[in-house]
């Protein structure tokens, strides 16, 4: 049977380890819980790699529903864009170290919504410098930001949750610059407020891959929220797209075509805003003349059910308000 007291003591020590682990277990589901939605990172050339999110609505594939991006060079990683959840950017993180050991140097953020941010956390707690444009506090530092978090913490639990964090950048960008990471150079051009508050694309020579962020959606319906639609047309309408080899959208597949993937949100914008400007200029109400809008081009796309009334409502305002002041 052996010795009563030795065995007593290495009981004991048993269940002090189980309470051990299950201790940090369950401290570590509570901080970063592991995300099961499958991600795949797709080489777009030959220093970018991207993972491409599910269209859907925000809360749609445990939040994975944004696009982000590596590049990887010869003075480390910098990412664009940091998915919808610290989960996410954690599998993110963990692909990209199936690539690469360099370290996460920057990340670069096109705008600040919450599918693009919440991953922030991340890559800020493994040294890298947050690059965001200038804008961002007219979402950051309004009431809107902390009651998206908090509905969040509802919705996307336990991938979003009390430990997420909103993060601002360490570095803000108002205008073009261009970074030179040795062997990779990245043009960031600064596109005013278009989407959002503040838009930023990044060109990543020589691979001439852009990565456009939210100004470009693909295979989903654009979401406009309190975009300025009429700036956002003109940056897409003076788009230099001879240098381009690819295209990374903020939403949706990655494109060596870059003008059939512009199309889609092209076309959207102007048909919508179009609608709107009749409907306005004749004072139709604004039910009455969504009602009779033919939307057979766009219903059978992702998000249209969830997003493309707010979207038109929206522009439909802002129409209202760009009359009312000529």
């Amino acid at each position: 049977m052996g010795n009563p007291e030795l065995r007593r003591n290495a009981m004991i020590r048993a269940l002090s380890l189980t309470i051990l682990l299950f201790s940090h277990l369950s401290v570590a589901a509570e901080g970063t819980p592991q995300a099961t939605v499958e991600m795949k990172l797709q080489q777009v050339s030959e220093h970018v790699y991207y993972a491409m999110g599910q269209a859907g609505i925000a809360t749609d594939n445990q939040g994975f529903i944004s696009n982000a991006a590596a590049i990887i060079s010869q003075q480390g990683v910098v990412m664009v864009d940091a998915l919808g959840s610290p989960s996410l950017a954690r599998s993110f993180l963990e692909k990209l170290r199936s690539i690469t050991d360099k370290p996460v140097t920057r990340v670069i953020v096109t705008h600040y919504h919450a599918d693009h941010i919440y991953g922030l956390q991340v890559f800020k707690e493994q040294g890298a410098e947050i690059i965001g444009p200038e804008g961002y506090r007219d979402y950051l530092e309004a009431p809107i930001a902390q009651q998206r978090l908090a509905e969040r913490r509802q919705s996307l639990a336990p991938w979003v949750n009390e430990q997420t964090r909103l993060l601002p950048p360490d570095r803000v960008i108002g205008q073009d610059t261009r970074l030179d990471l040795g062997d990779v150079q990245l043009e960031i051009s600064y596109l005013g407020t278009a989407h959002s508050e503040g838009d930023l694309s990044v060109l990543v020579q020589p691979d001439r891959v852009l990565i456009s962020g939210d100004i470009i959606f693909e295979g989903r319906i654009p979401f406009t929220g309190g975009a300025d639609t009429v700036h956002w047309l003109e940056v897409l309408e003076g788009l230099d797209q001879s240098r381009l080899k690819a295209l990374i959208p903020g939403h949706g597949p990655a494109a060596t075509n870059p003008q059939q993937t512009i199309g889609l949100t092209l076309r959207y914008l102007r048909f919508v805003r179009g609608k709107m400007t009749e409907a306005v200029k004749e004072m139709i109400p604004f039910d009455e003349a969504y009602e009779a809008i033919d939307w057979s081009d766009y219903s059978n796309l992702p998000a249209f059910e969830a997003t493309n009334r707010r979207n038109v409502y929206g522009v439909y305002l802002s129409l209202e308000q760009e009359m009312m002041g000529e």
